[in-house]
This record gives structure tokens, C-alpha cells and sequence, in this order.
């Protein structure tokens, strides 16, 4: 699968499809999330996380670059790299540290961490379509291609 194109009319239904790539990762991976501002990539966060059962606040950490959360068995860890001015910052965070084990990382703006991250599992590029938003997945090896395999068989239930 080369990737697989999802559409959110609002900001309910891009929470909605949070909380299915959330059932998808199974709560391990690397996914980095591209969009301009206010495209939506913090409410995919939002959406993902509470798909693992997180009932309080999902905030952008956009000035701390990442929030923990620890939510039975998973451990996801959301990134927003807005605010970082070069990327070896991502070094004195110990960046490395988040990647090892299992856990699902979400990075808002990884091009800024470039050279430092991981490499993702699965890209997903959010952009204006009519009213909603348009995800395009693209899924990076058997992982994200498992991902995008489920989300499509799950959309073809629908």
C-alpha cells in the first residue's frame, strides 16, 4: 500500500480518526504529523491520545516540545517542534531516550528535528478540503503499512 487518504468534515470527526489510528498502532511507533498552522495536528494528537482512554486535557506542547502520558500499559509521548530553534536542542532533552521501548511517539512538526528523530513509521500530511481537513498517509515500512492496511479495511466496514 502506498498510502491511504482519510477526510475529516470537522473537528469531531478528526478526533474520531485520532482515536482509530489509535486502535491501528496498538500504542508503538513513530508518527510525524505535517500541516501549517491550524491544520489540525494537535486535535489528531488530541484524538489519538484519548483513544488509548486519557480523559483530561491534551494540550499542544508547544513550549515544552513534548508531553508524557502514561495511560495503563501505554506510554505516548507527544511532540511539537514549532519552537525549536535547531535541532540539536532535540540532544540536551534526551531525545533518544523517548524512542527507546515501547511507545508511540507523535511529532508535530518533525522537519525541525531533522537529522535527530527516528525515523516514522508513518507521515501524515493534513490540508484544507472544502469545509474539513484531508490526511494523506504514507505509511514507511511494515509497520505503517500495517497501519494504513487496517485503516483501510476498517473504512471499507463502514
Amino acid at each position: 500500500m502506498s498510502g491511504l487518504t482519510l477526510f475529516a468534515a470537522d473537528e469531531a470527526a478528526m478526533l474520531e480518526l485520532g482515536a482509530r489510528i489509535a486502535r491501528a498502532t496498538a500504542g508503538r511507533g513513530v508518527i510525524y504529523l505535517h500541516g501549517d498552522l491550524g491544520m489540525g495536528k494537535t486535535t489528531l494528537s488530541r484524538g489519538i491520545i484519548r483513544g488509548f482512554g486519557h480523559v483530561g486535557a491534551v494540550k499542544s506542547p508547544t513550549f515544552t516540545l513534548v508531553e508524557p502520558y502514561e495511560i495503563g500499559e501505554w506510554r505516548i509521548f507527544h511532540f511539537d517542534l514549532y519552537r525549536l530553534a535547531d535541532p540539536e536542542e532535540l540532544e540536551f532533552l534526551g531525545i533518544r531516550d523517548y524512542f527507546e521501548g515501547d511507545a508511540l511517539c507523535l511529532i508535530e512538526w518533525p522537519q525541525r528535528g531533522a537529522g535527530v528523530l527516528p525515523k516514522a513509521d508513518l507521515t501524515i500530511t493534513i490540508s484544507v478540503h472544502g469545509g474539513g481537513r484531508s490526511l494523506h498517509l504514507a505509511p514507511h515500512g511494515p509497520r505503517g503499512e500495517a497501519w494504513c492496511a487496517a485503516l483501510a479495511a476498517e473504512r471499507q466496514h463502514q
